[in-house]
């Protein structure tokens, strides 16, 4: 075989590049030296490229040996920056500056691939303090490239101030025409919470692709604004601009978070025709939605459809049933998933099932679980160890918490408020008390605004009263802590069940947030205790203002009215519940036979085993009618 010149060696190595055959890339390039034909600049960065997508760094060493022992390869520029991209792509950043520094004067090309290698590798701070570097040099100037990624860093250092700076140098450069650098800022403006700053970028580019618009969506949808986004969304719409999945995702989001369902079954339809329904990140979100919106079955029969489902779906899944009161159905979609889908769960879907098992209550079913847990290694994740401790609480065995609460090593927060919010379900409030004094004192962690809520909750089942105020105020004075709607719920709760509802009335006037339906209906439900109807009748009157088809308040008033005999009121108040159709909602119970969730409601006609369940239930009310003239 006749041998072959350098540049039929660039030759192969380039078309073998072009061709991504980068096994035969390295094979060539070994079989080179060995035919004795020295490697130029050229074939360099070419050899390199192959080690960076297959990721052969100790191959890319290797050649950035032979380039050492070569004076004129040592000093390109070419290969030196072939040398740095290959080295910021497999994660060594601290060789790639070591080969940046030996280079004598740097091009645009070179810095580039520093500032894109740092952010790329999880070093945002060091990308920007490069980009410093580079723009306080005299013969650089950036190029929009590294800009976007400079741009990219500020948006996971989430620094909106940082942001409005390179806006500034964007501007003074010349390139806030460039889409592609202006949706970077926007997408930064939206991560960063600089709502105002988002809003009004979008508002003065007079040229917006999908990507703008998508991403202002999402910026509305992460600040809570969920029917603005929606809006945005029907104004793109009417802008004939079409959405992609990344936009669709955003607004299945909206639709959940506002629980429009009408405009997500617009929405789904829309993304069956452009045929993105089935991509499982879309199905996943329209699960979710439906879920969220109340919309169970819907949710199942996407779900029924994704052609692979991953984790995320069935979390998405498991969580939206245990939402909608369906827990024992949480429990058999998840059995499901380990017998037929094969699916191996992650910590963050063991927390949505354990939460379903602990909906339940059942005990079987929850040791059942905490074995499981152990087996597959999950035992040493501190939030499963938390979900742990409430299953446990929930179905009736403190103690068993109390033993998985002292088995976990590593205690967060997390997992104390667990166990203080066990002892409160149990109704025992002093232990309550006690855990977190224990963790104030024996631990660095510090209550937060959730401890609080659980020791307030367990303050006011056991009637502490003195002691909840004080908690109240040791939250507000020595953590600084700013208590929400639910801790002045459960204040007004507290003080009501002791009768002193005159301090509660007093409490909700000073609190900084008008009344809600759930803080005046606990006060009518201790007014109601303590037979104090004056009140009642002023609560009641604010309360038909906020939530008049509630079924639950009107029962409270009857009752009222029914024990003081004030029979003129309790019939105006029932013509007013039939006159608005208010129906109290149906109670459930839940039986566990055989490792199956049976649900039963009144007047149940539903189940499959209907007929006998009817016939044994005549049977026994035969016996005790029986029973009961025997013993008369």
């Amino acid at each position: 075989m006749t041998k072959r010149s350098l540049y039929q060696w660039n030759t192969l190595l380039k078309s073998l590049s072009r061709d991504k055959q980068w096994e035969q890339v390295l094979s060539q390039f070994s079989l080179m030296f060995r035919c004795e034909e020295k490697p130029d600049n050229f074939t360099i960065p070419v050899a390199l490229k192959a080690c960076v997508e297959l990721r052969q760094v100790n191959y890319g060493e290797i050649i950035h040996g032979f380039i050492n022992k070569d004076a004129a390869l040592a000093s390109d520029l070419y290969v030196g920056s072939a040398l740095i991209d290959m080295y910021a792509k497999c994660g060594r950043m601290n060789q790639a500056l070591s080969v940046f520094d030996e280079l004598e004067n740097p091009d645009i090309v070179t810095w580039s691939s520093m500032v894109s290698g740092f952010e790329r590798n999880g070093f945002p701070f060091e990308a920007v303090e490069f980009f410093r570097r580079m723009a306080t040099s005299s013969h650089i100037s950036p190029d929009r490239v590294t800009l976007i990624t400079l741009v990219s860093a500020c948006t996971k250092l989430s620094n909106s101030k940082l942001g409005r700076c390179v806006h500034g140098f964007v501007m003074r450069r010349g390139f806030d025409k460039d889409l592609s650098l202006v949706n970077s800022l926007l997408n930064c403006y939206a991560k960063s919470r600089a709502f105002k700053e988002a809003i009004h970028l979008f508002n003065v580019t007079a040229e917006k692709d999908v990507i703008s618009w998508s991403t202002l969506i999402a910026c509305y949808v992460q600040n809570g604004a969920a029917a603005e986004a929606l809006r945005v969304f029907n104004e793109m719409m009417d802008n004939r601009t079409e959405p992609n999945a990344a936009t669709m995702l955003s607004v299945f989001q909206a639709c959940a978070a506002s629980h429009d369902l009408e405009q997500g079954r617009k929405s789904h339809e829309l993304a069956i025709r452009k045929g993105i329904e089935t991509e499982v990140k879309v199905s996943t979100a329209l699960v979710d939605m439906y879920m969220k919106c109340f919309s169970p079955e819907e949710a199942y029969a996407v779900f029924a459809r994704i052609p692979k489902k991953d984790v995320v779906s069935w979390v998405a899944l498991i969580s939206g049933f245990t939402l909608n009161g369906m827990a024992h159905r949480s429990t058999e979609e998840f059995s499901k998933m380990l017998h037929e889908n094969n699916t191996r769960p992650d910590a963050i879907l063991m927390v949505k099932v354990l939460k379903s098992c602990s909906d339940l209550g059942f005990l079987e079913q929850a040791e059942c679980f905490h074995s499981y847990v152990i087996k597959f290694g999950f035992d040493s994740n501190p939030f499963i160890g938390a979900s742990l401790v409430e299953l446990y609480s929930r179905c009736g065995s403190i103690g068993s918490a109390s033993k998985v609460f002292n088995g976990i090593n590593l205690k967060d927060t997390v997992v104390w408020t667990s166990l203080i919010t066990g002892y409160g379900i149990h109704g025992k409030g002093t232990k309550a008390l006690e855990t977190f004094n224990q963790m104030v004192k024996s631990s660095e962690l510090e209550p937060n605004e959730v401890t609080f809520l659980s020791v307030l909750s367990a303050c006011t089942h056991s009637g502490l009263v003195h002691e909840g105020l004080r908690i109240f105020e040791l939250m507000v004075s020595q953590y600084g802590l700013v208590p929400n709607l639910e801790h002045y719920a459960v204040l007004v709760d507290l003080l009501g069940r002791v009768g002193e509802l005159d301090t509660a009335i007093e409490i909700t006037k000073r609190m900084p947030f008008s009344p809600t339906p759930q803080i005046l209906g606990t006060l009518l439900g201790a007014c109601r205790i303590h037979q104090n109807a004056e009140m009642a009748e002023t609560v009641v009157k604010k309360l038909f203002e906020l939530e008049s088809n509630h079924a639950g308040y009107y029962m409270l008033m009857s009752h009222m009215y029914g024990v003081k005999g004030e029979w003129e009121n309790l019939e105006k108040l029932r013509n007013a519940v039939r006159n608005r159709g208010i129906k109290k909602g149906l109670a459930e119970s839940l039986i566990a036979t055989k490792r199956k969730v049976h649900r039963f409601v009144a007047d149940d006609n539903m189940h499959p085993e209907n007929e006998p369940v009817y016939r044994l239930l005549k049977e026994l009310d035969l016996h005790m009618k029986q029973d009961f003239e025997d013993s008369a």
